[in-house]
């Protein structure tokens, strides 16, 4: 049996798990910084993944709840666009990325955690950044705090 200690996710674990959609009520409470999100446009925002895939792992999302990519407006959609750009040139910046994976989820059999709310993720990658861990131990190591990558980011947009 393989075991791996990782404490700091108890507050998680005990916490009340909130009801209704993280993507519509993170950007309401207007706290950015508690809910780490990096930037708001006027039709959509950018904020971290609390459970990334790597180190400044992204997500843009429509302040409206829709569940499809085909249900956003064209000024929704130029937006998003533009906000993945954006996005690829700040984690250039602060993190000199080797390439990305950007990509949309769409429904829960697609693998969408939050399938009502549609939204992209933009995650930079590094040459050798799937090393043994995930490959032999399938365990995947995150070398910086999300609060650290955060406070880099959100000085960056």
């Amino acid at each position: 049996m393989k075991q791996i200690w990782s404490p700091w996710r108890i507050e998680y674990i005990r916490m009340a798990k909130p009801q209704g959609c993280i993507l519509c009520d993170k950007p309401k409470e207007k706290k950015d910084d508690d809910n780490c999100i990096v930037f708001r446009g006027e039709k959509n925002f950018i904020m971290m993944n609390m459970y990334p895939y790597n180190p400044g792992h992204l997500l843009i999302a429509p302040y409206r709840h829709i569940a499809a990519f085909d249900e956003l407006t064209r000024a929704e959609m130029n937006e998003h666009a533009a906000l993945t750009q954006k996005c690829i040139k700040v984690l250039r910046e602060a993190f000199k990325p080797t390439g990305f994976n950007i990509g949309v989820n769409m429904g829960a059999v697609a693998g969408a955690g939050i399938a009502d709310h549609i939204h992209s993720h933009v995650v930079p990658r590094w040459q050798g950044d799937t090393n043994f861990m995930p490959v032999v131990g399938e365990v995947r190591v995150i070398p910086e705090a999300i609060i650290e990558t955060y406070q880099i980011l959100k000085s960056k947009f």
